[in-house]
Order: structure tokens, then sequence, then C-alpha cells
């Protein structure tokens, strides 16, 4: 014991002596206004062994030019279309090898260390991190409605399922991978259309690999604005879940065969619907419960508490007041997401990616 120990502690020291090399990929599509400051924001990191890889996929970039030459803009000939696509090209151009690669999305603004703490993630030997998605804007209530949502996820989804000896839910962006694994998984996966992030997870899990989540690794992500952007991004979202819940049978099932924690509660929480989903059914059951005169105080007793773990959600993690003010508008979030669920079967074919409406500013 004393042995291994001493072997991990000598392994960790070593790691420390060595700079580690990230490759910072950015991939936009169609708009690249936002561009400017979110590299702006990479090139201002307190961990400096980067290189940042942009893909503008079906962009105009005559007027996009970085002056630095840790900065590599990539523009693709011929339309990828896909997250994973940018990402394969962003890789087959790699100037150097990387030891590990992190995904940004086009309107994600870093936090000053945010490289700096995936890295004490990485030497406690994870091979996969998911950081924070912070709100960038909290400047309508359905952007409010939108963090809070996110805070949920990533206090539940993250945290707290991490803690438990399980691995952080992927949320699309601000998350990092060994080089040569995300390489490997792209090349072992074809995947079109929102919900790459489903697969990934879905493939490291299988294979009983942990997902470490680091709340200090924080990027600031555009919330939803307007109602159609809101149906419009909730319908991909539904589309995936419905597309990839599967995945949390097989999980669940080699989590019982292999008596991993890690796979048995990632799957069993692959297989708990939407959140607007989930209560909808909830309040369904406890009425029909009430009309035909049933234990409907088990339900009613469910109910509350949800609210009350939602609430807890939030008064852990510093919700800002203007997100605990706009929670009066759940009803009109909940029907707008509702109206998602009749667009989800044309989901893809909506749009590629959300449009963004922020000029890259935000506050804490």
């Amino acid at each position: 014991m004393i042995s291994k120990i001493s072997k991990k502690e000598e392994s960790l020291n070593n790691f420390e002596q060595t700079d580690l090399d990230f490759a910072v990929i950015v991939t936009a599509y169609e708009e690249t206004d936002h561009l400017p400051k979110v590299v702006a924001s990479i090139l201002n990191q307190s961990h400096q062994q980067f290189l940042v890889y942009v893909v503008a996929d079906k962009c105009d970039i005559t007027n996009l030019f970085f002056d630095d030459e840790r900065v590599i803009l990539l523009r693709p000939e011929t339309i990828i279309g896909s997250n994973t696509g940018s990402h394969q090209y962003a890789i087959d151009h790699f100037k150097r090898a990387h030891n590990y690669v992190t995904i940004i999305d086009s309107d994600n603004i870093l936090d000053q260390d945010y490289l700096k703490e995936l890295t004490y993630s990485i030497k406690n030997e994870f091979v996969a991190v998911q950081g924070i998605r912070a709100a960038k804007n909290l400047n309508s209530t359905y952007a409010c409605l939108d963090a809070a949502r996110d805070i949920y996820y990533h206090f539940y989804d993250g945290k707290i399922l991490f803690k438990s000896g399980s691995s952080a839910t992927l949320a699309g962006s601000g998350m990092a991978f060994k080089s040569d694994l995300y390489s490997s998984f792209l090349k072992q996966n074809k995947v079109s259309g929102a919900g790459f992030d489903k697969v990934l997870q879905a493939w490291l899990l299988n294979q009983n690999l942990r997902i470490a989540f680091n709340e200090k690794a924080i990027v600031y992500d555009e919330k939803t604005t307007h109602s159609d952007q809101l149906v419009k991004q909730r319908s991909r979202w539904l589309n995936t879940w419905f597309k990839y819940f599967k995945f949390g049978f097989t999980i669940t099932f080699k989590g019982i065969k292999n008596l991993s924690v890690n796979q048995l509660l990632f799957g069993l929480v692959l297989l708990r619907p939407p959140l607007f989903i989930f209560l909808i059914l909830s309040v369904l059951a406890t009425f029909i419960n009430i009309i035909f005169g049933l234990n409907y105080w088990i339900w009613l007793a469910g109910i509350i508490c949800f609210v009350v773990s939602f609430f807890l959600s939030l008064i852990n993690s510093k919700t800002d007041k203007r997100i605990y003010a706009s929670l009066i508008n759940i009803p009109k979030f909940i029907f707008f997401q509702i109206l998602s669920l009749t667009k989800v079967k044309q989901a893809n074919k909506i749009s590629v990616a959300t449009k963004h409406t922020q000029n890259g500013s935000f506050k804490n």
C-alpha cells in the first residue's frame, strides 16, 4: 500500500515539473463576430502552454485577423457542418503534438485560470474533465431561466455525481480530453448533427473511464435571450435526448455487471428525462391519483422534494439575484419547451447552430 502511494506521489511530482500543452479548439459556424473576444480570453490565460485552433466553417474571414502566432485560423475549403468534423479538421492541422485537447464554442469567454484549473484535474490522472459553463449574459428572463437550469445540472449531474464516485456529464464545451483519447473517439464514431457530447460520454463510460468535474474551470457561455431561439435550441437538445437516452440502459447494465459505481450511477442519470418533462409527468401523476383517490401524497412529496433540491442547487452555487427573480416565469419557460417538443423531428433541419446575439461581453 505504501509503495503504491509513494509511486503515485512520485508520478504527480514528475508531472508538475512538465508544462502541460493544450490544443484549444474553437469551432465557429457562419458567425465570427465573437471570435476576437473569445481568442483574447484564451491568450490571457494564466497557463500559457497552448496553441489555439480556430475552425471557421462556412464563415467569411475577410476581416478576421489574429496577430499572435499561437492562433491558427483554419477555414475548410468545403462546408463541414458538424462539431466533430471541425474538431477532426483542427487535429489534422495540429502544429505539434499536444497533451490535451479542450473544446470551446465560438461564444465562450474563458476565465483567466480555466486552463490552469484543468491541469489540477489532469494531475490527478483524469483523462477527461468537464468545467462549468457559467452565464455570460443575464439580460432577459429566458437567459436567467436558462442559467438556472444549467446551475441545477452542474450541481447534480456534475459536482454531486462526480463526488459520488461517478462521472460528470458533458456539456458540449468547456471540456478537455487526452489528445490521443479524443482522436480515437473521432476515428471510431462518426457523429452528424447535434449531440456529439452524448455519444462521447457514452463512449468513455462504456470503457469505465471517469469524467472529472472541476467547478473552477469556468467558461462563460451565452444564454438564450429570445423565445424563438429557445425553441430552436431546445428542440435540438430534446432530439439528442430521445436519440441517445438508450445509452443509459447499456451503461447501467455494465455498471451492475462490473460492480462499477461510475457506470451504474451515470447510466441511471442518462435514463432520467429532461427536467420539464419530468416535472410535467409528476404533476400529471399527482392529479390522476387525486381524481381516483389514490395515494397522491407520495407524488406530492416527490414534487416538494424536487423543488427543495432545485433551490438547494441555486443556494449552493452563489446564484445571481436576477435568476431568483426570474423563477416566477418558469411556467412560460416550460410552455416554450413543450412547443419545442413539436419540432423535435425537424430539429437538425431548423438550424445547425444557435444564433448568438450578445457582443461577447459579460457581467459577473
